[in-house]
């Protein structure tokens, strides 16, 4: 690298440093206006600016003139007009979930006027939620989701008050929170999360509107509004863990939870304006890959329903005794999976193959991720044979041991070649592994946390995904 182009590295670096110093003790100056009682309006100098620091002498339906400029575009629809405006000026909002459909829920409610916005996140930003977490900015990679959000909220509408809850949602908490707000939003990705925030709205009185998003299809209803069902209702037994999808393992292209994470903003909006109809009792189905919007009619509210049916049994008191990691046996934070399934004697570490690809010992090394994830990277010298084809490949696999067998040490029995499998966390390896030993290749033996191991503890330039 040049020197030119280090220096503007280290300046670049620098500049953002100051930038995000420079955000938060704007945020820090807007919390302590807001701690004094000052009017909105002169909570920042370009607010002041718009509206002159005066109210207009023209009747204005208690709206101020900077709000009339500023929210002109609704104010002239017939549908929306001044007293949606004025709804939705007077609602608050709170979002669960900085995420991906957090991210453009917030910014919609921020820019058209919600009055008091809420968010609630206890991750960093990281480099992978760049791609559709757009509320956050390279500048805020390693901080908390909330302080990024909320900076980009306020720098969106200063005239909007927001408030940051950076802390986990538990049972502890989320009556308290949730008290403060008219409108719920379920920005996230987990099964005890979507239970616990339905039955504390539920317990509360508070409508839901939850979305769900991933690889290319997303998902949107409302819950527990204007008599329709809650989240129980329609499960009453949350999914096996296996069938909870998730973004890092399936992948999700970005613009898919920001098409869901709109229309949840369009929802939760006509809830706050009073205008239109909401789609409780219904749910939109979105296929981004066929350009396909379908809109179902959902089961009603179960009279046997324990959150919300005539003889729920949940009250402040249970809900904080309700255990909902035990109730759909996932953790809220569900740490990726890893598997034990081999003895010590068929697995090798990362370290232990580095050594073995250095002395150049002779092996054959299967990587069965699938076919796209293998494209994405790789190890030198890897052969794909992705773990739903292996019965079908056995027999290449056993050409090409045979191979390289004869051409180190001339012909020899099968058992003694060296095989390895790799996968992207060690787990498919060892069920690959497991199946190998069963059809006479008693030789394999899996790399223990496969390419994320080979990155963590191997080469740290070896990319993750």
């Amino acid at each position: 690298m040049s020197s030119l182009a280090s220096e503007i590295l280290q300046e670049l670096e620098s500049l953002k440093s100051e930038k995000t110093k420079i955000e938060q003790k704007i945020s820090q100056l807007e919390s302590q206006l807001k701690d004094i009682n000052l009017p909105k309006q002169h909570a920042s100098s370009a607010s002041a600016a718009s509206s002159n620091g005066s109210s207009s002498p023209y009747p204005t339906n208690g709206l101020e003139p900077h709000m009339i400029h500023r929210y002109s575009r609704h104010l002239v629809l017939p549908s929306f007009g001044v007293q949606g405006q004025a709804n939705l000026l007077k609602s608050s909002i709170l979002v669960v979930g900085a995420g991906g459909l957090g991210a453009p829920a917030l910014l919609y409610f921020a820019a058209s006027g919600v009055g008091k916005l809420g968010i609630v996140d206890h991750d960093k930003v990281e480099l992978s939620n760049m791609h559709r977490q757009i509320i956050h900015t390279e500048a805020y990679i390693g901080q908390p989701k909330v302080k990024s959000a909320a900076a980009a909220c306020r720098a969106v509408n200063s005239s909007v008050e927001v408030v940051e809850h950076e802390e986990a949602l538990r049972t502890s908490n989320a009556l308290e929170i949730f008290s403060k707000y008219d409108i719920i939003v379920d920005a996230t990705d987990n099964a005890p999360t979507r239970y616990l925030i339905s039955d504390c709205c539920v317990v509360l009185g508070k409508p839901l509107v939850s979305g769900a998003a991933v690889g290319l299809e997303g998902q949107l209803t409302i819950y527990n509004h204007n008599g329709g069902p809650c989240y129980r209702c329609l499960f009453p037994t949350p999914p096996p863990r296996s069938a909870c999808q998730s973004c890092a393992d399936n992948g999700v292209l970005g613009v898919v939870p920001g098409i869901i994470g709109c229309l949840q903003a369009l929802e939760a909006i006509k809830i706050a304006a009073a205008v239109g109809e909401p789609l409780s009792g219904r749910m939109l189905l979105f296929d981004a890959l066929s350009s396909r919007i379908r809109v179902v009619k959902i089961r009603g509210r179960s009279m046997h329903c324990e959150a919300c049916g005539d003889n729920a049994r949940f009250n402040k008191q249970y809900f904080r005794e309700f255990d909902y990691e035990k109730f759909t046996q996932t953790p809220l934070r569900v740490p990726p999976l890893k598997l034990n399934l081999l003895p010590s004697e068929s697995r090798i570490s990362s370290m232990e193959y580095k050594e073995i690809t250095l002395n150049k010992e002779p092996h054959v090394l299967v990587d069965v991720r699938p076919a796209h994830h293998f494209k994405i990277v790789s190890l030198p010298n890897s052969l794909n044979i992705p773990f739903s084809t292996l019965e079908s490949r056995l027999p290449e696999i056993s050409s090409i041991l045979k191979k390289d067998e004869e051409e180190e040490k001339g012909a020899v029995s099968e058992s003694s070649a060296q095989l390895y499998v790799v996968c992207r966390r060690g787990n498919d390896s060892q069920r690959a592994v497991q199946y190998l030993h069963k059809m006479g290749f008693t030789s394999a033996k899996d790399i223990v946390g496969g390419l994320e191991s080979w990155a963590q503890n191997v080469d740290p330039n070896f990319p993750t995904y």
